[in-house]
């Protein structure tokens, strides 16, 4: 296990660590897998499931739902980036992580957070052109566009994550061997520091600002002129399916901002609340919204609905189909 350094030991720098992030459940750490291991299934299971739905049946190939199979693939990238390392931590006391895996492990879970974001930018997008200028949407959304921009959002969220793990990898770790923490956060590990590190604090708040405030104010500009658009369609059934793609893509908005929003009031207004219970709301608020984006996208969005349906009803035939000749014979 970690030890506590005196502050003064500067001469010490750590580049092994121990990831705690639940220090009063120790002893239940194969009990605390359980769960966890279940809530991976999940999210694999039904991310893929709708991955697949959207590659297999050529109606999908859409952009808005090529943009849901890429945000889905997202949420895949996101939670392998925490869960495996986390379920192995909890089954077999595989705690310990080295400065080079902990920094790549930072880069993954930032980097997909933002690429998250700016795959609800590119549906923003989608829809803006779709309800505003129907007329030009097949000209503007084409395939070459939606490469363009899945490169342009890879290559800024690399852009936004790097300068904060770059700094990271500079600073020396004297305090102590042991992140309070299930992930290799910035702050968390920052925390073992024993040097200035007022650049990286304000690196890191630069970071969540563009990765939060600007890309929350150009979604809320884009959606008003959506809604102000879809307010003077004429036909009603137009305009009600408009409102009805575009609440499933505020509603998965609503769920990704406010999870992130709460965990961060949580951690400043519960300052009290132990660090077990800090660790597990921030483990749900952000494995939640990737649990709840295809049961979302499948629920609301009528032709990956059907399509799953027809996916599902496939495979049953094609289990059934075994029995079903031996009963002819």
């Amino acid at each position: 296990m970690g030890m506590e350094t005196p502050s003064g030991a500067a001469n010490i720098s750590y580049t092994q660590f121990v990831l705690l992030p639940f220090p009063s459940l120790e002893d239940s750490r194969q009990l605390l897998a359980i769960p966890f291991f279940c809530l991976f299934v999940v999210i694999l299971a039904a991310n893929s499931i709708l991955i697949y739905t959207v590659k297999a049946e050529e109606s999908l190939h859409s952009p808005m739902c090529l943009l849901i199979a890429l945000l889905l693939a997202v949420n895949i990238c996101g939670t392998a980036t925490i869960l495996p390392k986390m379920l192995l931590s909890f089954l077999l006391r595989a705690s310990r992580i080295s400065l080079a895996e902990c920094l790549v492990q930072m880069f993954f879970l930032y980097f997909t957070t933002v690429l998250d974001c700016n795959v609800l930018l590119m549906m923003a997008l989608d829809r803006y052109v779709a309800i505003c200028h129907p007329l030009r949407y097949v000209d503007i959304m084409t395939g070459r566009l939606l490469a363009l921009l899945t490169l342009a959002s890879v290559l800024r969220s690399i852009f936004v994550v790097s300068p904060v793990v770059i700094l990271s990898s500079r600073v020396s770790f004297c305090r102590s061997d042991v992140i309070g923490h299930f992930v290799c956060e910035h702050m968390a590990l920052m925390r073992l520091s024993c040097g200035d590190i007022s650049i990286n604090k304000a690196v890191g708040m630069a970071m969540r600002c563009v990765d939060v405030i600007l890309d929350f104010s150009i979604l809320l500009a884009s959606y008003s002129q959506i809604i102000r658009t879809a307010l003077k369609i004429a036909s009603g059934n137009v305009r009600h399916k408009a409102f009805h793609t575009c609440g499933t893509h505020l509603i998965v908005l609503f769920v990704s901002y406010s999870s992130r929003l709460s965990s961060s009031i949580v951690f400043r207004l519960a300052k009290s609340a132990s660090q077990d219970i800090h660790n597990l709301l921030s483990v749900m608020y952000l494995l939640f919204p990737w649990a709840v984006h295809p049961v979302i996208y499948g629920v609301r969005t009528k032709e990956i609905r059907e399509s799953l349906l027809k996916l599902f009803r496939r495979s049953d035939g094609l289990l059934l189909r075994p029995f079903k000749a031996k009963s002819a014979k």
